[in-house]
């Protein structure tokens, strides 16, 4: 159980980074997760045995990259082999031979020897213009992310078979377009920057709100998304959605600590807001605050800016809801699409227009649009409830729970679907 335990946590803590690594030498998706499968196999078979390393993390690196290095020799000529190696080493200023010295040093700093920019290359590459947007985020939350394809298809919200197809697509078209492994010059950071933005936010909700699992915060993921974040904030600093999108994720992540009390969820109006990280919702206010004094507001700043509402308010009647919902119109205007659109309506009822409120809630899933979102259910369910509309809050709760993946999530809809079918 603790061998299950630590190699579930290095998965978690390191699938990016050796992932990047992998895919940089091996220029394939495909051999670079076939080397990682056969490391973590190989971890679970040995560790129970020799014990878990000092350093898995470097343990696991090591391992898959031998995998790949053996794989290639079985496969290539000894030529072809060194040119593969050459291909890593010449971008580090190294020779194949040190790159080899220190694969073999498994409990040493070998686990970082990528440069800094390893995930975002991986990032910018999966974000070619020859490739769809949604092929690109996809992969890239798989490769990167280390999200399951049955997580990325919540995400996206289609059926896993689906998302599975596009997966094997995408991985395809940058294979046979031979598009390559790097960050693209200055000139063309600005075009795929946002789809990088979409990614990272991404990474960050699934840590936020796991769609799978017993926890429903994966640290690690938030960890990660807000890392990269701040890289991006560095490689493309004039651009002020990179810093709204950075606050945001700092200012949810500050709350983190409030989202679950006694292994149940706690919504964002009962939270103790003692347990929230002060320190960071003063840095998310400040970076936001700078940005928006550039007055250039885009998507992830007018976030940012709702989420600083809601973390700067001392108490839930303190939410000034009315603001909110002005800023959800504002950004409905820059992505209408009817997640957006449930977000104003609830922003809206939660003002006081009730009957406004239900009836945008409807318009927003009108068509079916929302309708295996459960969150769509969940706010509707709420906003009946404290109508008193509990045979109606009941059905949609119960579509909810339907829908629900996370056990935390389904508990605690339970819970609300037993409250209203008590008032009835």
């Amino acid at each position: 159980m603790e061998v299950q335990a630590a190699v579930e946590a290095v998965f978690r803590q390191e699938h990016g980074r050796i992932i990047a690594s992998l895919i940089r030498i091996s220029g394939s998706f495909d051999r670079a997760e076939e080397a990682m499968q056969e490391a973590f196999a190989a971890a679970l078979a040995t560790w129970p045995e020799r014990g878990v390393p000092h350093n898995p993390g470097a343990w696991i690196m090591a391992a898959a990259h031998r995998k790949w290095i053996d794989r290639s020799r079985r496969e290539r000529t000894r030529r072809d082999k060194q040119e593969a190696l050459r291909y890593d080493t010449e971008s580090r200023g190294d020779t194949g031979e040190q790159l080899l010295a220190v694969i073999d040093e498994e409990e040493r700093e070998a686990a970082n020897m990528l440069a800094w920019d390893d995930r975002l290359r991986l990032m910018f590459t999966c974000c070619h213009p020859a490739v769809p947007q949604e092929g690109q985020i996809a992969l890239t939350l798989r490769m990167l992310g280390g999200l399951t394809t049955t997580e990325i298809a919540k995400a996206f919200l289609v059926p896993e078979a689906t998302m599975a197809q596009r997966l094997v697509r995408v991985k395809r078209k940058i294979q046979e377009a031979g598009i390559p492994y790097q960050i693209p010059p200055a000139s063309q950071l600005a075009e795929r920057s946002r789809t990088v933005q979409t990614i990272i936010y991404l990474i960050f909700n699934e840590g936020y709100a796991a769609s799978a699992g017993d926890e429903l915060v994966r640290r690690d993921l938030c960890a990660e998304a807000i890392r990269l974040g701040r890289l991006l904030v560095q490689l493309l600093p004039d651009d002020p959605e990179n810093a709204g999108l950075l606050a945001l994720m700092i200012l949810h992540n500050a709350r983190r600590d409030g989202r679950v009390q006694d292994g149940k969820l706690v919504t964002l109006e009962d939270q103790d807001r003692s347990v929230w990280k002060r320190d960071e919702i003063a840095e998310g206010t400040s970076l936001l605050e700078s940005v928006l004094r550039r007055k250039c507001p885009g998507p992830y700043q007018l976030q940012g800016a709702i989420a600083a509402l809601h973390a700067e308010a001392p108490t839930p009647g303190d939410t000034d809801w009315r603001q909110i919902a002005a800023l959800y119109s504002h950004l409905f205007a820059l992505q209408p699409n009817p997640v957006v659109a449930l977000n104003h309506a609830v922003a809206v009822a939660m003002s006081g227009n009730w009957e406004d409120g239900l009836r945008m809630i409807d318009e927003a899933g009108a068509g079916g649009r929302l309708e295996r979102y459960y969150l769509f259910h969940a706010a509707r369910a709420d906003i009946l409830r404290r109508m008193t509309r509990f045979d109606e809050a009941a059905q949609a709760y119960g579509r909810a729970i339907e829908l629900a993946t996370n056990p935390l999530e389904r508990e605690f809809l339970t819970g609300r679907l037993e409250s209203v079918v008590s008032h009835r």
